[in-house]
């Protein structure tokens, strides 16, 4: 085959060297494929010269003194004509440091990179078009700007990186676009941009061009990140997964609704389900597509950019959850993009994940593991996000995870753990926490990995935060039991403090425990409908007391009874009954309270920072414990989980002298029933349990007390 019909087939790897402008000998040369032309002329400075047709839609000139800078019209008998720039004049957009970079797998802004970038380009607009497609024969860009017709775009492969490239001055921000690769086996496949900043909305497939024009104003914000350490501040994350929150609601249209409603609960932080592009809302964004392009269902890129900026400018942390672990099976996303395993590992025992029906990322790939450790970076550096909640970690440490003997393969030395996932881990945690100060990267990790939040210098996976999987089983489990029997299981309650230290934890009850025939978490306590209610708000002391983080998931703050589901609301009309406006005002004052108690965050991760007052009493179903600030000034925290009050309880304290009752969850403006200490207390030096002062408590039924030194 000549190159004269690899050209007109579009499969060159070089169609460069052949189309556009050359100069050759004494004669300049102009070359141009425009199937089905009528007639095709190079125009430039006023002058037209015609073109001469040789075969199947090639088209050339010679002539002497063609200007390099020209425009090549085409006339056709049933359309108007088309007049574009010649893309085939240009040199490359990328450079040899790009390109070095992406060979190594080491360019850590490689969405500067590749993909669709809008630029002037040899003093020319328009967009470069990069796509990594390494065992492709040749590569297309079809779209909008050609009339969906590859044919008319062809990429050039730039050697052995395996980066394809092509300079369209027609292409312009807002238009489709798709990549059609010609695979090894001779089938073309339209493929959607993996670098794609943008896309349509589903279900619709197609990528589309963007160029940001937002202007953060959140100076302020970032400047305080970058000074403080996230571990050491107070943190308690609203989980929100955007579609339900209000159906209906843009990024734009939901930031002022969603900022005052959680300013009026006192959250540090809104963690977002991923806003990824994926192609099934029932994966809750699971299942990403669009690594690089925030769904298009609530808006632009810079709506997304809106609603961050806005959460920052009210004093609002933003955490987004995103999934390395694993992607879907869709033929015009990732999977065989460039007609083989290429972001995927190639063998179906390390590159499928059986559970979800999805595929698992070839890891121990430079490439693959350049393109997630540069997303991670793409969300916390262009959209500001202070936090990556990296989910299911355990799936990605295990080679043998949801695997029967023989389905899966061990790795060098005979072991489950998986090595190359191990060590795109800590490249990404030690890179974000480098380029992004004060950001927190969180692992959803459910196992005794060691190390999950231990430094990558000592063997660590590097993660800030790992959500205490254990401690939400183990409390839960506990409080759906009736409380008669709660007493022969009170190590449910008390087995966490033995290993609250081992790492740095976030105490979730988060979506996943709330769907799939879970139902809410109110629906979880037994008891008639008073005493779910108080079993939930005496649960929720005890967690916002507990050492850790906090994290609850919407619609839990009020109650929400129905088990939640993305198709729909959230049950906001339970607000108009006075029980759930109760339990929705007490978590507020939960939050009012933590962030105004340094003893409740500021030593989370230290022993000293947490002490037992009583933990052994299971026959009364009580518990109590003291939290220190860094100055020693405790909060002391007692909890009955019983069904009945307990009169005259004698509690060991701290210290003596007077403390008061800052909190109550049996309070009545809560909706309990009053039981109480009339909000003061005098603690003597009456030695009980090993301490020398000590005060008998009125506890109320299935509630908490919050107590503090007065004047302190």
């Amino acid at each position: 085959m000549t190159i004269e019909q690899r050209i007109a087939d579009g499969v060159y790897h070089d169609p460069h060297e052949y189309l556009g402008w050359h100069h050759l000998g004494e004669e300049d040369v102009v070359r141009a494929l425009r199937p089905l032309a009528t007639a095709v002329s190079v125009e430039a400075g006023g002058v037209s010269w015609p073109m001469t047709h040789h075969e199947r839609g090639l088209w050339e000139l010679r002539a002497s003194a063609i200007p390099r800078e020209h425009r090549i019209r085409a006339s056709y008998s049933d359309s108007p004509d088309w007049v574009t720039d010649d893309p085939y004049r240009f040199t490359p957009t990328l450079g040899e440091l790009d390109l070095h970079l992406i060979a190594e797998g080491r360019h850590e802004e490689l969405w500067h990179a590749l993909g669709a970038r809008v630029m002037t380009h040899e003093g020319t607009p328009g967009v470069a078009f990069t796509v990594w497609a390494p065992r492709a024969r040749a590569v297309r860009v079809c779209g909008e700007m050609n009339a969906w017709d590859g044919r008319r775009h062809a990429m050039r492969s730039l050697g052995t990186s395996g980066v394809w490239e092509l300079f369209i001055p027609e292409a312009r921000a807002g238009q489709t676009y798709k990549f059609e690769i010609l695979g090894r086996d001779g089938h073309w496949r339209l493929k959607a941009d993996p670098m794609a900043r943008a896309a349509e909305e589903p279900p619709a497939t197609a990528s589309r061009i963007t160029q940001s024009q937002y202007d953060w104003r959140d100076t302020e914000w970032m400047l305080q990140r970058a000074a403080r350490n996230a571990h050491d501040a107070p943190m308690s994350v609203y989980e929100v997964h955007l579609g339900s929150w209000r159906p209906g609601l843009g990024y734009r249209e939901a930031a002022p609704a969603l900022i005052e409603y959680v300013r009026e609960l006192g959250y540090t932080h809104v963690e977002f389900l991923p806003l990824a592009e994926h192609p099934f809302g029932g994966s809750w964004g699971y299942q990403v597509s669009g690594y690089y392009a925030p769904t298009a269902r609530f808006g632009s890129p810079d709506d997304l950019r809106f609603l961050i900026d806005e959460l920052h400018r009210a004093g609002i942390g933003v955490i987004l959850d995103w999934v390395p672990g694993h992607f879907p099976k869709d033929e015009f996303a990732l999977a065989r993009f460039d007609g083989e395993p290429l972001y995927e590992h190639p063998d179906p025992r390390r590159g499928e994940q059986p559970d979800w029906g999805t595929l698992v990322f070839d890891y121990g790939n430079p490439h693959v593991r350049n393109f997630l450790v540069a997303n991670a970076l793409y969300w916390l550096e262009e959209f500001h996000v202070d936090g990556l909640r990296v989910d299911a970690v355990a799936s990605m440490l295990y080679l043998d995870y949801s695997r029967a003997d023989g389905e899966w393969v061990p790795n060098e030395h005979g072991g489950r753990e998986h090595l190359e996932a191990i060590r795109f881990l800590q490249e990404t945690n030690a890179t974000a926490y480098r380029r992004s100060p004060g950001v927190v990267m969180i692992a959803e990790e459910s196992t005794a990995w060691p190390g999950v939040t231990r430094p990558t210098d000592h063997d660590g996976l590097g993660f800030g935060l790992k959500w205490n999987m254990g401690w939400m089983h183990d409390s839960l489990q506990y409080m759906q039991r009736d409380p008669a029997y709660r007493s022969y299981h009170h190590n449910e309650l008390t087995f966490s403090l033995a290993y609250a230290w081992s790492e740095q934890f976030i105490l979730p009850i988060s979506h996943d425990e709330v769907v799939h025939g879970k139902g809410s978490l109110l629906a979880k306590m037994p008891g008639d409908d008073w005493q779910q209610l108080a079993n939930l708000r005496a649960y929720l002391a005890f967690m916002w007391a507990h050492p850790g983080k906090k994290l609850l998931f919407m619609g839990q703050e009020f109650g929400q009874r129905a088990e939640w589901s993305e198709h729909r609301s959230l049950d906001w009309w339970l607000l108009e009954h006075a029980p759930h406006a109760e339990l929705q005002r007490f978590v507020a004052r939960l939050n009012t309270l933590y962030r105004a108690t340094p003893a409740l965050w500021q030593r989370d991760t230290e022993p000293r920072g947490f002490e037992w007052l009583e933990g052994g009493a299971s026959r009364d179903n009580v518990i109590a414990f003291a939290r220190y600030d860094a100055n020693h000034v405790p909060l002391v925290c007692v909890v009955n989980f019983a069904g009945h009050p307990h009169e005259d309880y004698r509690v060991a304290f701290p210290s003596g002298g007077e403390w008061n009752e800052v909190l109550n969850s049996d309070g009545v403006e809560f909706g309990g029933s009053g039981v109480g200490n009339l909000g003061t207390l005098t603690v003597t030096e009456t030695p009980w349990a090993g301490r020398a002062h000590s005060a008998p408590l009125r506890l109320p039924p299935l509630g908490a007390l919050w107590l503090r030194p007065s004047g302190r």
